[in-house]
């Protein structure tokens, strides 16, 4: 008859619960995430100023087409957003 061992567990979390575990490691995931968020935020491109958030003309189209890198950086934003956003409704419940 063969003896199945058991598999020793990472010594950090041997003792903990899943729901524990993941309530514990939580907050830094927030962390990472909201500091890639702003990254992705203040990486992209905006040619408008400020004085066309009051009503001031820019010859600047506001509707132009994304592309390329400007795309792939404005959909992670959008990724990251919606990850941030659980991640915090998560801990609501947490």
């Amino acid at each position: 008859m063969i003896k199945i061992l058991p598999l020793p567990s990472f010594p950090l979390f041997a003792t903990i619960a899943p729901m524990q575990q993941l309530s514990a490691l939580l907050p830094y995931i927030q962390i990472i995430l909201s500091v890639l968020l702003v990254g992705a935020i203040l990486v992209q491109q905006s040619d408008a100023g400020l004085g066309t958030a009051f009503g001031g003309s820019s010859n600047a189209n506001p509707f132009s087409t994304k592309r390329g890198m400007e795309k792939n950086i404005f959909i992670a934003t959008i990724i990251l957003a919606i990850l941030f956003i659980a991640s915090t409704i998560l801990a609501l419940f947490l």
